[in-house]
């Protein structure tokens, strides 16, 4: 019954991983995506 522990261990840590992946790139500066076409 031990592995029940890992499943929902690696579970939890991958869902953590994507949602913190998701956050971080909805919280980028703005400034980084008016850069390119300002220059061009």
């Amino acid at each position: 019954m031990w592995y029940f522990t890992w499943v929902l261990g690696l579970g939890l840590a991958v869902g953590f991983g994507i949602l913190n992946g998701i956050w971080h790139e909805f919280h980028l500066p703005i400034e980084d995506d008016l850069d390119a076409p300002a220059n061009s």
